[in-house]
Order: C-alpha cells, then structure tokens, then sequence
C-alpha cells in the first residue's frame, strides 16, 4: 500500500510538474522573444478540433480561452477477483498507461481519491473529442481487465491555468 501511494504521490507531482501556458514566450533570430498571441492559440486549438470559447473576466477585462477537456472517473469495475500478485502486475500495467498518457500529452492530470468509495480517481483528458477520450481510457489495462469502468464527462477549464 505504501508503494501505491508513493507512486501515486510522483505520478501527481509529475502531473504538476508542467504546465500549459496560455502565453509562451518564444526564442527567435532576434534578441527579444515574442509571445504566441490568443488568436494564434486560439487558431490552433480549433484546426486540431478542439471545442473553445472566451470568457472575459470581469474584474480585469482579460480575456480567457476556455477548452473543453474530458475528465475520466475510474470506477471499481466488475471483476475484482484478481489474485494479489494479477492485481499488483495490473496497477503497474495502469500506472504505466497513465504515465504514457501523460507523456504523449493526452491526460494533463490523473490521481486517486482518497477513499474507499467506488470512484478510484480520475484522468483529465486533454484531447478535442469524447471518443477519443472514451478510446483512450478504455485502453488501461485495468479497465481491459474489468477491475476500474471508466465514466467520462466534458469539462470547461482555463486554458493553462495551474492548480493551486
């Protein structure tokens, strides 16, 4: 239980660690950067398919890309009958799929809650469609397996904005 958790613990700082900036400075020929404008980010987001819209805070009039992401809740699936030793090679299996999410840049986030409830935890997915969110979770080896079901809801975010 201890290594889960220490797992868990890096995988969720590892989550932390980067993070999408709605404003990146950019390094040119030139000797002062230049920043990707919000339409330029804006323009990308919708060619690679990705639902957005503005918000305009209304204390600072800044304007704010919202995107739409998908949050994948873990479920205690079906089939949990697993032998110890199945069960540990399967949370490897699932860390390792989280991380390669994470990696390639299709989860921004994932961690267990810290209960034990029927919601293991949750994966923010950050790619433009349900399905490919839906494709994705369903290809963790626990889920495969049948011991998480994955229930998965749109969600609107800042775009780049941390955790606090």
């Amino acid at each position: 239980m201890k290594q889960l958790l220490a797992i868990t613990c890096f995988m969720f700082l590892l989550g932390c660690k980067e993070q999408s900036k709605p404003l990146v400075p950019e390094v040119n020929n030139s000797k002062a950067p230049t920043e990707t404008s919000i339409s330029e980010i804006k323009k990308k987001l919708e060619q690679s398919g990705f639902k957005i819209f503005d918000y305009v805070d209304e204390k600072t009039n800044d304007t704010i890309i919202m995107q739409q992401y998908f949050i994948a809740f873990l479920k205690r699936g079906a089939s949990r009958s697993q032998w110890k030793e199945e069960a540990d090679s399967l949370q490897a299996l699932h860390l390792a799929h989280l991380g390669k999410m994470y990696e390639l840049g299709y989860a921004d986030i994932s961690g267990p809650f810290g209960d034990d409830g029927d919601i293991r935890g949750i994966t923010i997915y950050n790619v433009p469609t349900m399905e490919m969110a839906d494709s994705l979770a369903n290809a963790d080896p626990m889920v495969k397996a049948g011991r998480l079901a994955i229930e998965i809801h749109p969600w609107w975010a800042a775009k780049g904005f941390p955790l606090r």
